[in-house]
């Protein structure tokens, strides 16, 4: 049975306007769903606080795994990295190779790439070496973050521990006190490509010529690996009998050093210090191996860069000096040249504050 004409008319009426409420419903839905995108650069929802995206893919990728020190920088039980992106709402994973050569760390980085990584946060283990994977990841829009090592042509931002004269001078320094500024000594660096490494030693090398009666007779590298840093250490005191002191600016290195320096035949003969966490070294600080060694607070470190790094994704700062940001429990950062932010000054460990640390 065929309806009446006005029947007609209503229900043509009743069909038009279900379809603009459909056209409209279908713009809405396009307007709220704008703030995501399948690729790296953008991908993620925008919060209400601060305006940064959260779901973010970041991987955060040390030197390398199985390292005392970038485990206390990246973790969620020490409050590093992966706690801040919790925070922050965020997807953090750790991964990196089992050395530190640039050999194991870059397919850690190709397979976050590959894995749709929206942040990649990075210890580099050689300037150059990881730049052709870290710049195919900036050309998919993913944001590139370097932590305690730079790879200054390849990323967008990098999180410094310390000024880096700063680090290198106060190691010659706090030397030279234990020594008199007197006698030969020797370095026991990380990897000879090592960039931080490198130019605290150079830093170094420049104040020791404050010290004339102390003498740099060698530099080994342990390549951050346990095993390695002893046989090189015990190579450098058995080559250079009359060696004073031994500075090392790397966790590993020092802990290496000291463990080898604590024995009847060198224990009292030869000094130890450099870059150390406090847990490691308190026993060699409280037998005099160490009488003091330096750092930062590792885990701070891994917090402030993984929320400049959130900052930086999210479209906040673009790494032009003078902006400013904040880092939730660290206060407002500044940053530098070269897109740098500075951590803070670095911290004399000693007897008199060892026991205050846990980390």
């Amino acid at each position: 049975m065929r309806g009446s004409p006005k029947r007609s008319t209503r229900a043509r009426r009743t069909l038009r306007c279900a379809a603009v409420l459909l056209a409209a419903s279908a713009v809405l839905a396009a307007c709220s769903s704008s703030g995501s995108s399948s690729s790296s650069s953008s991908s993620g929802s925008s919060s209400s606080s601060g305006g940064l995206k959260t779901g973010l893919k970041v991987f955060v990728i040390p030197k390398n795994l199985g390292n005392n020190y970038f485990t206390t920088a990246d973790s969620v039980k020490s409050g590093g990295a992966l706690a801040a992106l919790k925070t922050l709402g965020e997807n953090g994973t750790e991964t990196s190779g089992t050395a530190a050569t640039p050999a194991s760390q870059i397919p850690a980085i190709q397979a976050a790439i590959a894995k749709g990584a929206n942040i990649l946060i990075v210890s580099a283990t050689d300037p150059t070496a990881i730049c052709p994977t870290l710049k195919q990841a900036m050309a998919k829009g993913i944001t590139v973050v370097t932590y305690d090592a730079d790879a200054p042509t390849c990323r967008d931002m990098f999180i410094n521990q310390a000024s880096t004269a700063e680090i290198g001078t106060s190691e010659v320094d706090l030397l030279a006190k234990e020594l008199h500024s007197t006698g030969e000594i020797g370095i026991v660096s990380a990897a000879a490509t090592a960039p931080n490494q490198n130019a605290w030693i150079g830093f170094m090398k420049q104040q020791l010529k404050k010290y004339p009666k102390m003498k740099l007779v060698s530099i080994v590298y342990g390549n951050d690996d346990p095993p390695t840093a002893t046989q090189v250490t015990q190579g450098l005191l058995e080559k250079y009998p009359n060696l004073k002191g031994i500075i090392s600016p790397t966790t590993v290195g020092i802990l290496a050093a000291a463990q080898v320096v604590d024995t009847p035949k060198w224990k009292g003969k030869v000094i130890v210090t450099g870059l150390g966490t406090p847990l490691e070294m308190k026993k060699y600080v409280g037998d005099g191996v160490t009488p003091g060694f330096i750092l930062w607070n590792p885990a701070n470190l891994g917090y402030l860069a993984a929320y400049a790094a959130v900052e930086y994704a999210s479209g906040q700062i673009n790494g032009t000096q003078g902006q400013t940001f904040s880092a939730g429990k660290l206060g407002s950062f500044t940053i530098g040249a070269d897109k740098t932010v500075l951590l803070g000054p670095p911290l004399v460990f000693n007897s008199s504050n060892i026991n205050n640390f846990n980390f």
